[in-house]
């Protein structure tokens, strides 16, 4: 006889409801836009990742997706002028991702940011997103995931007083690198 765990909670089957209603309420809208959900995911990830997290290996190891499905997203999203492909300064192999003034102005119209000013309402968005952040973390162990973070949260990183450093990669940082999504953060 296997041992089975239990059941979910009411009131977590509920949350998990919720959540998946207001994903889908809040990319109602993005098709009007001309992208579809994954270009705009790709967009907000871009915006928010460091300079040694944009690469599209990390976008498709931060969507848990395969390399081809982020090849196609973003093909698509250079197509549109909104991303641009170089080759990375460091390692002439690998491909650099850059946001162009096209796609920051369409962030500007980010139905994300209606959905976050709907969650200020509620009046506990620190408590929503502190749960939000465990479930995501018990979620990508379940399935073998790396939890991408904020550069200034991992164990690799070390404050300065103008510039950081990353241990890992042996790289000065800045405040703005400090506080983007990296993909090699590991927890402090």
């Amino acid at each position: 006889m296997s041992t089975r765990e239990p059941l979910p909670s009411v009131a977590s089957f509920r949350a998990a409801h919720l959540i998946e209603r207001l994903a889908r309420v809040s990319r109602a809208g993005s098709y009007e836009a001309g992208l579809n959900p994954a270009q705009w995911e790709a967009l907000r990830y871009l915006s928010r990742a460091n300079r040694f997290s944009k690469t599209p290996a990390a976008l498709a190891e931060f969507f848990s997706t395969s390399r081809g499905t982020v090849s196609q997203t973003l093909i698509a999203l250079e197509e549109k002028g909104f991303v641009e492909k170089t080759r990375s300064e460091s390692d002439g192999r690998s491909v650099a991702l850059t946001l162009t003034d096209a796609g920051r102005r369409m962030l500007a119209n980010d139905a994300e940011r209606d959905l976050a000013r709907d969650i200020d309402a509620g009046g506990e968005a620190s408590a929503i997103a502190a749960a939000l952040e465990a479930a995501l973390r018990h979620a990508l162990a379940r399935r073998g995931g790396r939890a991408f973070g904020v550069c200034k949260t991992c164990r690799h990183f070390r404050k300065g007083e103008r510039t950081h450093h990353c241990t890992l990669l042996d790289e000065p940082l800045s405040p703005q690198d400090a506080e983007a999504i990296c993909a090699e953060m590991e927890a402090a």
